[in-house]
């Protein structure tokens, strides 16, 4: 079977290790690079080399950072009592894109997934439950995944932090607006329904239980 030079191979390989790519993405990519000007494949290879000598994880949250604390822990204008907790650093980023959130994070690092051998013990959950303590925290949202993992991991948390003084809320899901019924899959739709909100009307009101006519004896 015929193959490429041992470089060109090597960098397809590398590249078809990545996830979400696959044996012909990282062909692409490779032959893409292999066309590039030498500036832009050194560009893209310094980037990688500096963003692992430089970027740890944050002492505090574990977000991703440049120093021991993240930008978000390191801003005393943020709400210390309220922690959202997400799965991956990235979560962190879509959140803030929102700009209604004024409080801190708590990265888990993952969720639970037990067909591929992810309990909580290797997630930050005992980290979690010990900044509520440290940190006089009162209410923790539960920002995870809206998919089988991230629900596991909501539910087992939920149960975890069922302390006293402590608000636990779970972000809402549902149809995206935008969206069409037709193409929303069950447990989108579903949970949906039982999310709605009330928008105009009256909520019917039960009629009084007719008094007992038989008179008592």
């Amino acid at each position: 079977m015929p193959t490429y030079a041992a470089p060109i191979q090597e960098l397809i390989d590398s590249l078809g290790r990545l996830p979400g790519i696959g044996p012909k993405s990282a062909q692409r990519i490779a032959f893409y690079l292999l066309d590039a000007d030498r500036e832009e494949a050194t560009r893209l290879s310094r980037a990688i080399i500096e963003v692992k000598d430089k970027v740890r994880f944050c002492d505090r949250c574990f977000n991703v950072s440049e120093g021991e604390l993240c930008t978000v822990c390191d801003d005393d204008r943020r709400d210390g009592s309220v922690l959202c907790v997400v799965e991956e650093p990235k979560d962190v980023v879509a959140v803030e894109r929102t700009g209604t959130y004024e409080g801190r994070y708590h990265v888990l690092g993952g969720a639970i997934d037990h067909l591929r051998g992810i309990g909580p013990d290797r997630l930050k959950v005992r980290e979690l439950v010990e900044r509520i303590g440290a940190e006089n925290v009162t209410e923790v949202i539960l920002c995870t995944n809206p998919n089988l993992e991230g629900e596991a991991t909501a539910l087992y948390l939920s149960r975890l932090l069922d302390l006293p003084g402590l608000e636990v809320s779970r972000i809402a899901s549902g149809l995206p607006v935008g969206g069409d019924l037709e193409y929303a899959d069950e447990l989108t739709l579903g949970r949906a329904l039982e999310g709605r909100t009330h928008v105009g009307g009256s909520p019917a009101v039960p009629a009084p239980a007719e008094a007992d006519a038989t008179p008592a004896g």
